[in-house]
Formats: C-alpha cells, sequence, structure tokens
C-alpha cells in the first residue's frame, strides 16, 4: 500500500531532524502521516457516503499539511532536494490515489 510507503519514508526523514525539533517538525509530522493512514482506513470502512467523503477530506488535509511541513524541512536546510523530491513523489502519488478514490465512492 502506498500510503505506508509514505509512512516509512516520512518516518525516515523525519529521523534526520535535529534535536530541536522532537517537539516541533517531527511530532507534528509524524501525527500527520499516522493521520492520514488512519482517517483513510477508517473511511474506507465507513458505509455512508457522508461518512467516507469526511474522513478521506481528512486524510487529504493531512497530506497537505505534510506538503507544507517538507518544503518547511527543505528552507530550513534540514533535508536536501533529493529527499524533498523522493517524499514529495510519494506524497502526490498518495494524493492522487486518495482523490480518486474519494472520486468514485463519494
Amino acid at each position: 500500500m502506498r500510503l505506508k510507503e509514505l509512512l516509512v519514508i516520512t518516518y525516515k526523514l523525519v529521523n534526520q531532524l535535529p534535536k530541536s525539533e522532537e517537539f516541533g517538525l517531527k511530532s507534528q509530522m509524524k501525527r500527520a502521516i499516522v493521520s492520514v493512514l488512519s482517517n483513510f482506513v477508517e473511511g474506507y470502512l465507513k458505509s455512508s457516503r457522508k461518512e467516507k467523503a469526511y474522513y478521506m477530506e481528512t486524510a487529504e488535509t493531512s497530506l497537505m499539511e505534510l506538503k507544507a511541513q517538507g518544503e518547511i524541512c527543505l528552507l530550513l536546510n534540514f533535508w536536501s532536494e533529493s529527499d524533498l523530491e523522493r517524499f514529495e513523489n510519494k506524497r502526490k502519488e498518495c494524493a492522487y490515489l486518495l482523490y480518486r478514490y474519494k472520486a468514485k465512492v463519494v
């Protein structure tokens, strides 16, 4: 599952962040990626379209948070261009698949 791949990439990259970001970007990005996966699963299991839409939109929002946080990591020189590119490629792939799934079921 691509969301799981994004989770692994995110955790590996946030472990590169400095100790000063332990309770900042590092914890925020971990919460965001866990939110994406958790909300997708919860929404997938819901029977009503309205509930599915709610959870899928929450997952999409967390994916957008990750985008902004990845750009911050680059701006602060915590990540290289190639780190951000690898992260963004997988994040975009997940966003596209989530969008397609949502369009199909909602």
